[in-house]
């Protein structure tokens, strides 16, 4: 499978600008296991959503696709993090822009080491029902819990959707650089022009599925409720585009339901919509 079920004339790496990256490791989640069957689930379901899209009025595949096979190979989060680095870094050293495909949300420590490696003046920006920010947590530095607090030993980071955190968190939360669900959802409309404001000029964007509120997103391991709605992640988005240099991205801990196919095609379109934003 490739993302988009494109043909050939779109996937070739070298001519592409896009590369699509699969991680399917889901070994340091705690609760709703399959995370691991997420990026399999997001390619089928890619391969049904239209090219077109009508809101930029593109057809963001034009620009190629290319889709890498997956990395799954790795039993251990550090694992993943030392093959996802150097692999991140020669997408960049190559002008691609890579798109992860979760996976837990330990895969994305890897990326983000590899863009604070290849960029200067880089935030990471966090979309996520949970800060993330615990030291470590069951024996691992690098567990999914703690993937936020090895985000901020490499930049500075902004988080927004939060709406759950241990107290041990606590110490490594930053009160400027946090937007929680609450004050989002029902404190106006100013929050992303005071997001954005906070990003330095390279951003990569982290988006953990369970931002959204689970009536949206219910295939995700740890669902919170009073979340995020689809429109809020694209209107941030297109803020992004606008004002930053979006470098890359990645959507993790999608846990697919074998009933329903609507978070897969939601995980899909989403990444469609955002590469047709950055593109346009």
């Amino acid at each position: 499978m490739n993302y988009g079920g494109l043909t050939d004339d779109f996937t070739n790496y070298s001519s592409s600008k896009i590369v699509v990256v699969p991680v399917p490791y889901d070994g340091t989640s705690t609760w709703g296991k399959g995370a691991d069957k997420g990026p399999d689930a997001i390619l089928e379901a890619s391969e049904n959503m239209e090219l077109y899209d009508i809101e930029t009025d593109s057809e963001v595949y034009l620009n190629g696709i290319h889709t890498l096979k997956a990395l799954d190979d790795c039993k251990l989060p550090e694992e993943v993090a030392d093959k996802l680095k150097p692999l991140m870094m020669s997408l960049f050293k190559d002008g691609k822009f890579p798109v992860v495909l979760g996976g837990e949300h330990s895969v994305s420590i890897g990326a983000f080491q590899a863009a604070a490696e290849c960029f200067d003046n880089i935030s990471i920006l966090q979309l996520d029902a949970h800060s993330d920010m615990r030291d470590e947590y069951n024996g691992s530095a690098y567990n999914h819990a703690c993937v936020m607090a090895r985000g901020r030993e490499l930049c500075s980071c902004t988080q927004v959707g939060i709406r759950s955190s241990c107290i041990e968190e606590k110490h490594n939360i930053d009160d400027y650089r946090i937007f929680y669900a609450h004050e989002i959802k029902y404190g106006g409309n100013d929050w992303i022009e005071e997001v954005i404001s906070q990003l330095n000029e390279n951003v990569y964007l982290t988006i953990d599925l369970d931002v959204l509120d689970p009536a949206f997103m219910p295939a995700t391991g740890t669902p919170e409720p009073d979340g995020l709605c689809y429109r809020d992640i694209i209107n941030l988005a297109k803020a992004l585009v606008e004002r930053k240099n979006l470098i890359g991205f990645d959507v993790v801990e999608l846990a697919p339901f074998a009933e329903s196919n609507a978070s897969n095609f939601l995980a899909a379109k989403l990444i469609y919509q955002i590469l047709s934003l950055k593109f346009l």
